[in-house]
């Protein structure tokens, strides 16, 4: 979004503190205001007029001018393209002196109107998308009012501001450059484009933007979660949640049968979730415990817990080289992995572990949805960690996974540029796992990637990541431009992928073919955790077997040089299997 040309100078004492204040700090006053005053219907019923009320002047030119801010060299002429179909009109513009002209510009999507205003040189900042969550946040472009002028911008709110030519074919949003504009002015061509994110329409979003959580926290620890952040032979971490009267956590463990019991402090994070009425503020606790004895079971309590329960407890794997894990593609926070999660559990109690190919939820900054799936799969990941990639879903509308690096504790050995734990890798017994963010730069992961296989010699090599580089719908001849070649060099051995909702697994694929067997090329398997409705789609010649029921999980068990799959649904039918020999 775009912010209003500051043309107030604070002077007084009393402006002082207006001067300080952020959008944020004014919306997070607000929302506890409200809180205090409104009941959940009143909340869940506001609209943009009651919001307007609810701002002193001083709060609206907060609004107004501190959401994008920037400095010019010279007088400039500033252009705000929103879009025609975001029905109210953000509250600031006209007011502020900016004026709807006749020109649009489009993509796929939807059609711009353009809104001008002249600045002289100096600071100009711009105001809120608006109080409703409008999914299309507006985009500026700048120009020199004297054509002559050499044009500098700085000082930029957000910082690392990108700056892009206005012209056809140009994105507009770093979290979806592949929707690019379309007759753009003539007059307009040229000028600098000051790209945004889809979803910056939160930091003030009001109307309908309250939520609750169907298990909100209390004193008592849940969600309880093991994970690994390092090696699974000699550590675990154990994570939990309770309320905010809890002040500090601690997890007691020993080997199941001894009496000697150890302890480990547990690191706490004061979370947010501002728009969730009903359990606004959680802690979240982390204990990481270490030099634990590999092929050793451990029981565990999280104090004050007093007694043992037997049912806590997990394992460190034996230096041998048989195991197994499960897998499933995209969860969606639905109910309906609760039933998918206990079969697994109840066919396979030897799993090691579990992983989510992404799009663990449907939208990654609402907490209440993460209570959903922790709750659903609660009488799983409090044995058997849960080891997980990040999907398009898990980010929101390119405002990041802040809430996903809050909730899961993974190693941070990822690439440079890439977020620590949105990619990570971890070593198994005899097999190597790299854990792939697809949504950040694909080709910024590639020498990572070559790295961590080049030096592993592990006899399995698996990757994860959430879009399916073969796929009918959207192929992604990035990643298989970029990352495809390094599998084949080094013969991974699985791919395993979400996204496209359905469940594919391809014959033998090297250098984009098919090959004559699995230990010639790699198996590309797609998977859904959730029901789907089955659908024709066109034929994938490099396919095995497809099946578009959803609602189904994988079962990879490795016995030295021999790995064994099998698909299963959650009517407890395989539905495809195959075994591969070294």
């Amino acid at each position: 979004m775009l912010m209003l040309l500051v043309v107030t100078t604070f002077n007084s004492c009393a402006d002082k503190s207006i001067r300080e204040q952020t959008v944020k700090d004014v919306m997070d006053q607000t929302v506890t205001k409200l809180y205090k005053t409104m009941s959940q219907k009143q909340l869940d019923s506001l609209t943009n007029e009651q919001v307007m009320a609810l701002f002193n002047d001083d709060e609206k030119k907060v609004l107004a001018t501190k959401h994008w801010m920037f400095d010019v060299n010279v007088p400039v002429v500033v252009s705000v393209m929103r879009s025609t179909a975001q029905k109210t009109v953000p509250f600031w513009l006209a007011s502020a002196g900016f004026v709807k002209t006749s020109k649009t510009m489009k993509n796929e999507q939807v059609t711009y109107e353009v809104w001008q205003k002249n600045f002289n040189a100096g600071h100009v900042g711009l105001g809120v998308n608006g109080f409703e969550d409008y999914m299309l946040h507006y985009f500026v472009s700048v120009t020199p009012q004297n054509k002559k002028d050499q044009l500098e911008l700085s000082n930029f709110f957000p910082a690392n501001q990108y700056v892009g030519t206005l012209n056809d074919s140009a994105f507009t949003y770093h979290d979806w450059t592949e929707l690019v504009l379309m007759n753009v002015p003539a007059d307009m061509k040229g000028e600098k484009l000051l790209t945004t994110i889809r979803g910056r329409g939160t930091e003030s979003h009001l109307v309908g933007a309250f939520r609750k959580t169907a298990y909100p926290s209390s004193s008592t620890p849940d969600q309880v979660m093991l994970t690994w952040s390092a090696d699974p032979s000699t550590s675990i971490d154990i994570q939990w949640r309770t309320d905010t009267t809890v002040k500090e956590g601690k997890v007691n463990y020993r080997e199941k049968g001894s009496s000697k019991i150890m302890s480990m402090a547990a690191e706490k994070f004061k979370m947010e979730d501002r728009n969730l009425m009903n359990d606004r503020y959680i802690n979240r606790f982390t204990a990481q415990l270490k030099n634990l004895k590999p092929g050793t079971t451990y029981e565990y309590q999280i104090a004050p817990q007093a007694d043992w329960n037997k049912k806590c407890t997990f394992s460190t794997p034996a230096p041998d080289s048989s195991f197994s894990f499960v897998w499933t593609g995209d969860t969606h926070h639905s109910p309906t992995i609760t039933k998918l999660y206990n079969l697994a559990d109840q066919s396979h109690p030897d799993a090691a572990f579990y992983s989510i190919a992404g799009d663990m939820v449907t939208e990654g900054l609402y907490r209440d949805q993460w209570d959903d799936l922790f709750h659903f799969t609660k009488d799983v990941i409090y044995r058997k960690p849960l080891m997980a990639v990040i999907g398009n879903h898990d980010t929101r509308q390119g405002l990041g996974a802040w809430m996903y690096r809050a909730l899961f504790s993974y190693p941070k050995n990822a690439p440079v540029g890439v977020n620590p734990e949105h990619t990570y890798s971890f070593r198994y017994k005899n097999a190597l796992f790299l854990m792939i963010e697809s949504t950040a730069s694909v080709d910024s992961q590639k020498v990572w990637i070559e790295d961590q296989l080049a030096k592993s010699d592990a006899t399995w090599k698996f990757v994860m990541f959430h879009f399916a580089p073969y796929n009918w719908d959207e192929p992604y001849p990035d990643i298989q431009a970029a990352w495809v070649p390094i599998f084949d060099k080094y013969h991974v051995d699985m791919v395993m992928n979400g996204h496209i909702h359905y469940y594919m697994r391809t014959k033998p694929m090297k250098g984009g073919k098919v090959v004559g067997s699995y230990n010639e090329g790699t198996a590309y398997v797609e998977s859904v955790a959730i029901p789907t409705t089955p659908e024709k789609h066109p034929e994938e010649p490099y396919t095995v077997v497809r099946n578009f029921n959803g609602d189904i999980y994988q079962y990879v068990k490795i016995e030295g040089k021999k790995m064994s799959f099998r698909t299963v649904n959650s009517d407890n039918r395989v539905i495809d299997s195959f075994v591969i020999k070294k």
